[in-house]
């Protein structure tokens, strides 16, 4: 394994503790999910980690209740945890991509040493063997080609990922962010190579896009054009218009948590502990997840 080039690993951990909010999405329930499902809408409170533990334990085969448990551990922190409950999930489900590069995520942050472990590594592999879509696996495959040394290669892949995410993505910035830097530290030219990339997004299929309104091409180059040091403007920007349609619209957990990041992200920490509080004002029953990722995040 080469040795990290300064940012390398700011650039795994951005994009990891965003994949691990919003990047996650269910496998399909199965009977017994549903039970539970319905028992929770019945309980005052979300359930507890010791009480998800419980459900997953006293039904080991449901992949699906330990993914619950893991993506519940790895928003509390606790990544060695969520790595075991993950392996408890492909055991029950060897066939599901997006169990296989969730647990490549949780053994890569679980790691003290090593910024990519060959167990993770051979957990997105297998993922990508699943679905050769899978965007987690796909960005985590091409950090381990940085940090061999294949900068030129790494950067290639993240361009076809960003050519493949639907605009609005929640890991879209993140991802540019990265081919930024990594591209600025490696003196390699990458504004309009994600351009490029990102102005071919216009050929997918609506379908894939969810409804999330995204830059358009010509949005992107004029973005591509804009100097380091006029980028925290428009960052400040964005977030303001985040908050503005929270505000109007009401927002989802998830969009209540990225204000909150983004806000951290700034330096804006008083910004950012008012929108963990406003955030469970709006969502008491996602309390716990919300002060999960506030105090992963480092929002006291």
């Amino acid at each position: 394994m080469a040795a990290l080039r300064k940012g390398t690993v700011g650039a795994i951990i951005g994009i990891a503790l965003l994949a691990g909010v919003v990047g996650w999405r269910t496998i399909g329930t199965s009977d017994t999910a549903s039970e539970a499902e319905g028992d929770r809408a019945g309980m005052s409170l979300p359930p507890t980690l010791e009480q998800m533990a419980a459900r997953a334990e006293a039904d080991p085969d449901n992949a699906l209740l330990w993914q619950e448990y893991g993506l519940a551990l790895f928003n509390s922190g606790r990544f060695a945890e969520a790595a075991d409950a993950y392996e408890s999930a492909v055991e029950a489900d060897t066939d599901t991509a997006i169990l296989w590069s969730s647990l490549g995520e949780a053994r890569v942050m679980a790691s003290e040493s090593d910024p990519m472990p060959q167990a993770a590594e051979r957990a997105f592999r297998r993922a990508l063997e699943l679905d050769p879509t899978d965007p987690r696996a796909r960005y985590f495959l091409a950090v381990a080609r940085d940090l061999t040394g294949d900068h030129e290669g790494a950067i290639t892949d993240w361009l076809a990922l960003l050519a493949d995410t639907p605009p609005g993505a929640p890991w879209e910035t993140d991802l540019v962010r990265t081919i930024q830097q990594v591209g600025a530290i490696n003196e390699i030219e990458v504004e309009q190579r994600i351009a490029s990339a990102a102005g071919t997004r216009d050929l997918l299929p609506a379908e894939m896009t969810g409804g999330m309104p995204g830059p358009t091409q010509e949005q992107m180059a004029a973005a591509a054009s804009i100097a380091p040091d006029e980028q925290q403007s428009m960052a400040e920007g964005m977030v303001a218009r985040l908050a503005a349609r929270i505000e109007a619209e009401g927002g989802t957990v998830e969009e209540w948590v990225m204000l909150m990041r983004s806000y951290n992200q700034l330096g804006r920490t008083g910004d950012a502990r008012r929108a963990r509080d406003a955030a469970i004002s709006a969502h008491p029953d996602a309390r716990e997840q919300i002060e999960n990722m506030a105090a992963t995040l480092g929002i006291e």
